[in-house]
């Protein structure tokens, strides 16, 4: 009677590792469905916007930045995942960290922001007071984020004309500038061939004065009176 009551146990044992593997199995699927589903998020994120790549709200403190950028680093390290897109993925995130950390272009992305949610609120005729502004829903947040890409884009747009139109000024005063240079090395050439050739003038000259009739006695002219 004690041979049912082993293969029971031996059993029992079978089944608590396969449960084992199972659970490991469905946690590994899980956190290769965490990692391909971060990854995603953070290549359809607007890459302008460090914060919408973080997935952090503006304002937060450089702790909770840190915090974040370490666990989602780890999270979809291109070493850690099978993931093709998880390197730029990763270099997308190591992007937006580096600004969020660099003080003036914080600075300049959350100054876009204000001016999103300046803009939104005269859009919806809102003022500080209204309640969506004081305590903000989904749809407002939304519309928000919105707004900032339009911002975003605009101010690249803004930046892109002013780099061109002073590559065009740039490119003006070059030409102005070679032409200046060109003037002075002709001048410059031409002063160098009029002193090679003085020598030559000047046995000419020479030459030419030693001929009767070359040279001609000016009359000193009679003073009247």
């Amino acid at each position: 009677m004690a041979e049912p009551e082993k293969d029971l146990k031996k059993l029992e044992a079978e089944q608590a590792k396969e449960d084992v593997d199972l659970l490991a199995s469905l946690d590994k699927e899980s956190k290769e469905f965490d990692k391909d589903s971060e990854i995603s998020r953070i290549l359809s994120a607007f890459r302008a916007n460090a914060y919408d790549v973080l997935d952090l709200q503006p304002g937060v403190h450089d702790d909770d930045i840190k915090r974040t950028y370490r666990k989602k680093s780890l999270l979809i390290h291109p070493d850690k995942s099978s993931n093709p897109r998880a390197p730029d993925a990763f270099d997308r995130l190591a992007l937006a960290y580096q600004t969020l950390l660099d003080e003036k272009k914080r600075d300049v992305l959350n100054e876009c922001i204000s001016d999103a949610r300046m803009l939104l609120m005269r859009d919806l005729k809102l003022t500080k007071d209204s309640e969506e502004v004081k305590d903000p829903d989904v749809v407002f947040m939304k519309a928000w984020k919105e707004k900032t890409k339009w911002v975003l884009a605009d101010n690249e747009s803004r930046r892109q004309r002013q780099m061109k139109a002073q590559m065009q000024d740039e490119g003006r005063q070059q030409r102005k500038e070679d032409e200046e240079v060109s003037e002075r090395k002709r001048k410059r050439e031409h002063e160098q061939d009029w002193e090679k050739t003085r020598e030559k003038r000047i046995d000419s000259w020479r030459e030419f004065s030693k001929k009767p009739g070359g040279t001609k006695k000016v009359k000193k002219m009679k003073t009247l009176g």
